[in-house]
Order: structure tokens, then C-alpha cells, then sequence
């Protein structure tokens, strides 16, 4: 089945694909317009040298976790959900299937609504319009998707480079408008965020999205590649992304780059910009919707669970859900790093940096290790006064480590009490 991307099951080598493959799909993945918003929440609160620090940082560690997890799914030829049938168990793997399908379902959702709200608002379509636009662009974004990585692959290679040229046109003439680099170090905050807070805030928006990267990087020939091409992308590109938002709400009180492009009077380059960005988050979006449902459901029709996932998200535009769910989403962005550090714990700690073949392996229906590990790095996360994502992996990694010194000291008790 070449066809489907080998949704149930390990990619084969000869189905791997090179740097520049890897990258332009990743990048399109993280040229996300809810990352500028996030460089736009911090980029009035701190001087613009701070400013910088506080984004390098925050995607240095972002790119360390997902480039993390990029080496394991090469290795391995798994993506997040089928390597959590091996740290959770075969039933227990239901839970991060139903946790990162239905994050992704609902930022399908907000960019579906997102996309036709600003399209009307931008050409002075009438209101009435914004319906049938969700509903044309909800069935129209998951076309790249059902066609798999190859489809992503065709799509990005061309918006990634055109999104560039676009950002950097917009970033050249902000950039004269705020009076050079002169004016902008000249910039005073208006706002209060530690740093802390603000490195949290950078890490926690595509948190998510790193730990589901693995549907991409998996695909690469080597881990060299696949951990080039996530830091690539979670580093450059989404820093990228951080820094647009910041600068245009220095300069243009606007953090998005179409409403930033609209006050310099890129029109036509804005709604081109506005298509892109949006297009290539949307199908890698709905694509790992897709991924994580057919492990749920255990069936190898992608095409046909992306379609489902699309009618879904699409309805939750429709009736205006994504205004309820977009907090919720948020809020499980604190839960689903633990997952990424379970993950990363039971490959090095339990299988020793291999994984035997999935079809192959009797699994338990519940691993009582990574079960519990999660718990403890999800709480640690969710109370945590600081770096909640961080610490979620951090305490994963240690509650896992722990766990499985206890039970095999535990097994061999029991072992020495059957002999004797």
C-alpha cells in the first residue's frame, strides 16, 4: 500500500525522501499565523535586544524537543501515535490518539473560519458570504492532504518560498517605516511579561505541532536529515514567525503579517500571503488529524478518515465552535509535551534505542509505566509556575526512568521468591 503513507505501519527506506523534501514540508507546517499573534503578545513587552533573546531561546529549546523526537521517528519509521502503542500499551495508545486528533481538529476549525472571515473583511465581500467561503475551504484544504506527503511535498515547495519573499519584502519595508534598527532599539515596552513568560509563550503555541512533526520527519533518509530539517523549521521558521508578529506590533500595533501587509499596501501580496500561510498549516493540520485517527480506529483509509476530519473541523467554522475550543486547545498544549518526553524516555530507557517491528510485537493493552509517567509529567506541567512545557517533559522523562527501575526491581523479587 504505497499509497498510504503508511499510516499503521514503519515507512520503508526506500520510500524516504531528502533535506530539501523534509524541510519544505516542515517549514510549511510552522508558518502558522497563531505564532505571529504569539511574537505580537510579547513583542510590546520587552526591549528589542531582550526581545530577541526571549526568541531565540524559546526556539532553541522548541527545536530541541521536536528535533528530539525527529531522530526517534527516523530511526524508527513511526510517527507520535503509533510510538505510543509502545509507551502506553495497545488500548492505552487510544489516549494521545484522541489527544493530538482532537487539538488538530480544532485548529483545523479556527483556520477554516480564520481564512474566510478575513477574506471577507479584506475585499468587502458581504457577511453572508462567510458560510458558503468555510465550507468551500474546508473541503478544499484537505485536497493536499488526502493525496498524503506527496501532495504537502508539491504544495510547499512552492508556498514556502513565496511566503519568504513576502515576509521579507513586508520585514524590509517595516523595517524603513519604524526608522531602521536605530528605531527600533529606541522602542520602549508598553506592556509587562517576565521572561519566563514569554520563552513559555513561544514554546507553548507550536508545542504541539512538534510533537506531531514526527508524521514528516519519519519520512526523511536519515536522522541527520530529519533533525536538520526540525530545527530548520522550529528554529528558522517558526522564529520567523515569533519575530513578525513582535515587529509588526512594534511597528503597526498589527501582529498578523496579512493586517501588517494591509497597512503598507501590499493588497494583492497580502491575500496571496493569507492563502499560503493558512493552505500549508491547514492540510498538515488535517493531515495529522488523519494519522492519529486511523490508529485509533486501526484502519489503513486515510484518505477517507481526512475527508471525515475535514467535514468535522469544517462544522465546528460553521457554528462558530472554534471560539470555544481555541482556550481548550491552548490548554492542552500543556498536557500533550509530557507525551513527547514519554515518548522519548521509552525508546532510549526501555528499548534501547530500537524499536522491534510494530506488526511483529504482542503489546500489552496497558503499559502501567508510561501511563503514569505521563500523569506525573502532565501534573507537574499543569501546576507549574514556570516553563509548564519544560518541566511536563522533564518530569515525564524522570517519572518514567523511575517507574521502570521500580518495576524491574519489582520483577526481580518476584523472580528470586518463585526460584527460592
Amino acid at each position: 500500500m504505497k499509497h498510504s503513507d503508511y499510516p499503521l505501519s514503519e515507512v520503508p527506506w526506500e520510500s524516504r525522501k531528502g533535506l530539501l523534501s523534509t524541510s519544505v514540508v516542515l517549514l510549511g507546517f510552522t508558518f502558522f499565523t497563531a505564532t505571529m499573534w504569539a511574537g505580537g503578545s510579547i513583542g510590546t513587552a520587552f526591549p528589542f535586544d531582550e526581545l530577541l533573546w526571549a526568541i531565540v531561546v524559546g526556539n532553541l529549546l522548541l527545536g530541541a524537543y521536536a528535533s528530539a523526537l525527529a531522530y526517534i521517528a527516523c530511526k524508527s519509521g513511526l510517527n507520535s501515535v503509533l510510538m505510543g502503542r509502545f509507551c502506553f500499551g495497545e488500548l492505552g495508545s487510544k489516549l494521545s490518539d484522541i489527544l493530538l486528533g482532537f487539538t488538530q481538529i480544532g485548529w483545523y476549525a479556527w483556520g477554516t473560519a480564520t481564512i474566510a472571515i478575513v477574506l471577507v473583511k479584506t475585499t468587502g465581500l458581504p457577511a453572508w458570504s462567510e458560510t458558503p467561503l468555510m465550507v468551500f475551504f474546508g473541503i478544499a484544504f484537505c485536497l493536499t492532504a488526502m493525496i498524503g506527503y506527496r501532495g504537502l511535498d508539491w504544495l510547499s515547495r512552492f508556498a514556502v518560498p513565496a511566503m519568504l519573499l513576502f515576509i521579507l519584502i513586508s520585514l524590509y519595508t517595516g523595517l524603513a517605516d519604524a526608522g531602521g534598527f536605530a528605531g527600533l532599539l529606541g522602542q520602549t515596552p508598553s506592556e509587562e511579561m517576565t521572561f519566563a513568560a514569554a520563552v513559555t509563550v513561544i514554546i507553548g503555541t507550536f508545542v504541539s505541532g512538534g510533537t506531531q512533526a514526527t508524521n514528516w520527519s519519519r519520512f526523511a533518509k536519515s536522522p541527520a536529515i530529519a533533525v536538520i530539517a526540525t530545527m530548520l523549521a522550529f528554529c528558522v521558521g517558526n522564529g520567523l514567525m515569533v519575530v513578525t508578529g513582535a515587529f509588526g506590533a512594534l511597528v503597526y500595533q498589527q501582529a498578523d503579517i496579512v493586517d501588517i501587509m494591509l497597512a503598507q499596501g501590499f493588497v494583492v501580496l497580502a491575500v496571496l500571503m493569507l492563502f499560503l500561510n493558512i493552505w500549508t498549516t491547514q492540510d498538515n493540520t488535517i493531515y495529522n488529524f488523519a494519522v492519529a485517527g486511523c490508529n485509533l480506529v486501526r484502519t489503513r483509509h486515510r484518505r477517507l478518515v481526512t475527508l471525515l476530519g475535514a467535514a468535522i473541523g469544517t462544522l465546528l467554522a460553521v457554528f462558530g465552535m472554534y471560539n470555544m475550543l481555541i482556550p481548550f486547545l491552548v490548554l492542552l498544549g500543556t498536557f500533550i509535551p509530557p507525551f513527547g518526553g514519554v515518548i522519548m524516555a521509552d525508546f532510549w530507557l526501555r528499548h534501547r534505542g530500537r524499536y522491534p517491528p510494530i506488526a511483529e510485537v504482542q503489546l500489552p493493552n496497558f503499559n502501567r509505566i508510561g501511563l503514569g509517567a505521563y500523569a506525573l509529567g502532565s501534573g507537574a506541567a499543569y501546576f507549574s509556575p514556570v516553563l509548564p512545557p519544560v518541566v511536563g517533559v522533564g518530569v515525564a522523562v524522570l517519572g518514567y526512568a523511575v517507574l521502570l527501575a521500580s518495576f524491574d526491581k519489582a520483577a526481580v523479587a518476584q523472580a528470586a521468591r518463585r526460584t527460592g
